[in-house]
């Protein structure tokens, strides 16, 4: 008998004896021990295609999860559902049922679309009273305004929104900008303060072509309280017909220009009260440094 053909003979006896091991309940460790087997590769290939004794297999904590998820598909739950349900993974739910049919819808998508806007108006509404509640805080945190608050506060807003003079282009008169009709009064406010008379303001209105200009102008006028002589001509922006406007509606009225006459020494002024309120803040914070 050849070298080769004596190895496959101890092979096969080998593994007549480790299958006849295993047929018994016997562990892959036991058998192990008692055919003194030392290499772990030798012994699986011995044993290949007889099953583990079932006392050896390890229970699988899921089982009981797995076999309730199908159960509570088959009784037509979601997975969101189950994952209310069992508490797991909705990537588990999902392996665990796939194989299970769908369950059928019991309502139309038109009615599931309809029951989700009620629960989003819901929010919506909750949400919308939360930041009513907290503006109407805030504006109490105000109060009445002293000359000197809105001095600072109309000087920061200039600053902030109006015209600048520029080294390169020498342009000391006031003009400001804006479509918030808030922002717009303060301003007025601002100038009144100030000491400037309503006869040095001259307004116009900057809209688009497309929205209703007379009505943008008659309200402009009504808000600060100005004769038409006081406009100049409306300037109307082009409609792009390529670009979505949102600035669009009812509420929509463009922006007003407020340009004060002979007003250098005004702007001068502004530029001063806007260099101490940085000057002032900066002293502040070294203040607060140290």
């Amino acid at each position: 008998m050849t070298r080769t053909a004596g190895m496959y003979a101890d092979f096969e006896a080998l593994r007549t004896q480790a299958i006849a091991l295993r047929r018994e309940g016997l562990s892959l460790r036991q058998i192990r021990d008692r055919l003194r087997i030392d290499n772990n590769d030798l012994l699986h290939r011995l044993v290949k295609g007889e099953p583990p004794p079932e006392w050896t297999k390890r229970p699988n904590a899921k089982d009981d999860l797995r076999a309730r998820a199908r159960e509570l598909r088959l009784q037509g739950m979601t997975y969101d559902q189950i994952q209310v349900e069992l508490g797991c993974s909705k990537s588990s739910i999902s392996l665990w049922v796939r194989d299970l049919p769908k369950p059928e819808r019991k309502r139309s998508r038109e009615e599931a679309s309809a029951i989700a806007r009620r629960g989003w108006e819901v929010t919506l509404r909750r949400r919308e009273a939360e930041r009513r509640e907290t503006k109407s805080r805030a504006a109490l945190d105000i109060g009445a305004l002293s000359e000197r608050e809105l001095l600072l506060v109309g000087a920061a807003l200039y600053w902030a929104e109006g015209t600048k003079d520029k080294p390169y282009a020498r342009r000391e008169r006031v003009t400001f900008v804006n479509s918030d009709p808030r922002m717009i009064q303060v301003f007025i406010a601002w100038l009144d303060l100030v000491g400037i008379e309503r006869e040095r303001l001259r307004f116009h209105v900057m809209i688009h072509e497309s929205a209703d200009v007379t009505a943008a102008e008659q309200y402009w006028a009504n808000l600060i309280g100005a004769y038409p002589a006081a406009f100049g001509k409306t300037t109307l922006k082009r409609h792009n017909p390529t670009t979505v406007r949102k600035n669009t509606g009812e509420d929509y009225r463009g922006c007003l220009v407020i340009h004060v006459q002979r007003s250098a020494d005004l702007y001068r002024r502004i530029e001063g009260w806007w260099c101490g309120i940085v000057g002032a803040a900066s002293a502040a914070d070294q203040r607060n440094r140290t």
